[in-house]
C-alpha cells in the first residue's frame, strides 16, 4: 500500500513548501527507509496552512482510497481525546470518511519536536544558545504552544542565525533533531511513528 502524508507547513510559495518538506522527509527518514525496504511508494505533500492541508486529505481520502493517505497537523491546543474527536470539535473539521489512525497530529505544534533536542539546538544555533530557556518538562505536549514559541525565542534571539523563525530554520532543524528524543516527549510523535511502521509491515494497527 502507498503512502501519502499531507503535511501541515511550508508557508504560501512553492519554495518554501519544497525546503520544509526536505526538514520532515529528513525527519521521516526511518519510516521512509522501512517503507523503501519492502517497496512501498511514499509520499509527502508540504500543504501550507491547516485549512489546505485538510483539504488536500480529504480530496485525496476520496479520490485515491487504495493509498494510506495521512493528515499531519498542529493540535494547537491540549489534546484530550482521540485526535479526529480534537480536530472535529476545535476546527469543526468532518473526518468521518477516515480512520483514526490516518489522523495525526503535532502536538501542540511541531515545534515540540525541535525542544525535545536541546542539544541539536544548541549545535544548531551554536554561540549566544541559551538552552536554559527551553521547556524542561518530559511531556512537551502539555507546553502550550505559545510558551513552545516563546521558550524558542529566548533560546535562539542571541544567536548569530536569530531568532528562530519556522521557514528559515524548521527544515534545517527537522533534518538534525533525534527522532528518539521526540518520541519519548511527544506522545503524538511516537503514535505516528507506530502506525505507520504498522502499514509498512501489513501489521494491523492497534493504535
Amino acid at each position: 500500500m502507498e503512502i501519502a502524508v499531507y503535511f501541515e507547513g511550508g508557508g504560501d510559495s512553492a519554495e518554501s513548501k519544497a525546503t520544509l518538506r526536505l526538514g520532515i522527509s529528513a525527519f521521516l527518514k526511518p519510516l521512509v527507509d522501512q517503507a523503501r525496504q519492502k517497496r512501498r511508494r511514499w509520499s509527502i505533500t508540504c500543504c501550507g496552512g491547516r485549512d489546505q492541508a485538510y483539504q488536500a486529505f480529504l480530496d485525496a481520502t476520496q479520490n485515491e482510497p487504495e493509498k494510506f493517505n495521512v493528515l499531519l497537523v498542529d493540535s494547537e491546543a491540549a489534546v484530550t481525546g482521540l485526535p479526529r474527536a480534537h480536530l472535529s470539535k476545535r476546527d469543526n473539521w468532518n473526518l468521518k470518511a477516515a480512520r483514526e489512525d490516518q489522523v495525526h497530529l503535532m502536538a501542540q505544534c511541531m515545534e515540540s519536536w525541535l525542544v525535545a533536542d536541546p542539544e541539536a539546538l544548541a549545535k544548531y544555533y551554536d554561540q549566544g544558545f541559551n538552552a536554559g530557556a527551553l521547556p524542561r518538562r518530559i511531556n512537551l505536549e502539555a507546553e502550550p504552544k505559545a510558551q513552545i514559541y516563546t521558550a524558542l525565542e529566548n533560546a535562539t534571539r542571541q544567536t548569530k542565525k536569530g531568532s528562530y523563525g519556522k521557514i528559515e530554520h524548521a527544515s534545517a532543524l527537522l533534518t538534525r533533531v533525534s527522532q528518539e528524543k521526540a518520541k519519548s516527549r511527544c506522545a503524538h510523535c511516537q503514535r505516528l511513528f507506530t502506525v505507520l511502521e504498522t502499514i509498512i509491515h501489513d501489521v494491523p494497527p492497534s493504535v
